[in-house]
């Protein structure tokens, strides 16, 4: 039971979810988990980056990895 909390608050730490205010059909809802998913991964990517564990094209091939994903997902939603 504490081990649950506990992971549910690393979860909610280091994976935010902003409420969604657009119209509630299940399509739009899934665009919006995907898109913030996206954000949340270009967010690590880019402090990576900044951070010095990353180099610049290494990051950029990451991110252009991750919207090739974005976009393959995209019609399927």
């Amino acid at each position: 039971m504490i081990m649950n909390k506990i992971t549910n608050a690393k979860i909610a730490f280091l994976y935010p979810r902003s409420s969604y205010r657009g119209p509630s059909t299940p399509e739009a809802l899934a665009f919006n988990r995907s898109l913030q998913d996206f954000t949340h991964h270009v967010s690590y990517i880019c402090a990576l980056e900044t951070g010095g564990n990353l180099s610049p094209e290494e990051a950029f091939q990451g991110l252009e990895s991750l919207w090739l994903q974005f976009e393959r997902k995209r019609p399927q939603i």
